[in-house]
């Protein structure tokens, strides 16, 4: 009932400017409260052919402000001292052979996993079930490296990826509606830098289209800019 009175109000929601669109879709989530926090997501519709390899736009940015998200790290090595050390940093589990197996079993209940890129052909195994989740370890966002300590700590501070979709849109976490404004603002602005920074050479024509924000519940706000 809530929901159909308010849906004249938020069916469509216009603003002008970033700033403007973090401010609506904070005061959409408080006008509706949740029993939990809301996270806020940026979608930016790509001016590219996403059938197109050439034109894929992916990345990996650290936000200044970190996500707010509670983030689950699993680290794939057959060294002892960089398990330990892993675990130590703040994975929540580290190995090869047992990890793959747990894998195998069914188990994808992390968010980032990192390797070290010598155990890389025994992880190409579970590809089928990493990919399609966004959970491959990639040279490309930093998730295959033998600095284990760098990586974890960039994740679990708030390091986030990026890849376009079939539809050539990216999606991304910018925080949460907890966080205040300018800090939003803050993180929305690094991903905005971060997916132009990637315009593939083969893009041609306008390649921000548009983008919109909205809370996890809540309706989307377009941001109509001359910047895009």
């Amino acid at each position: 009932k809530n929901k159909n009175n308010k849906k004249t109000e938020v069916q469509k929601q216009v603003v002008a400017s970033l700033e403007e669109a973090i401010k609506k879709v904070k005061e959409l989530s408080l006008a509706t409260p949740r029993k939990f926090v809301e996270s806020i997501d940026m979608a930016i519709n790509l001016g590219i052919d996403a059938k197109q390899t050439d034109q894929t736009v992916k990345g990996s940015i650290l936000l200044p402000h970190g996500s707010g998200k509670k983030v689950k790290v699993v680290v794939f090595t057959g060294n002892d001292e960089q398990k330990a050390l892993a675990l130590e940093t703040g994975a929540i589990f580290a190995g090869l052979e047992d990890l793959l197996a747990k894998i195998e079993a069914g188990f994808v209940d992390f968010d980032v996993a990192i390797a070290t890129p010598d155990v890389m052909p025994k992880i190409s195994k579970i590809a089928r079930k990493l990919g399609p989740r966004g959970l491959m370890p990639s040279p490309k966002n930093g998730t295959v490296t033998n600095d284990i300590k760098k990586a974890i700590s960039e994740s679990l501070k708030g390091k986030v990826d990026f890849k376009n979709d079939k539809g050539g849109t990216v999606h991304c976490l910018v925080g949460k509606v907890s966080f205040d404004e300018k800090a939003l603002l803050e993180n929305a602005q690094t991903i905005l830098k971060a997916v132009r920074d990637s315009k593939p050479e083969s893009s041609k024509g306008k390649f921000i289209k548009g983008f919109y924000l909205n809370s996890t519940m809540g309706p989307s706000v377009q941001v109509i800019s001359e910047s895009l």
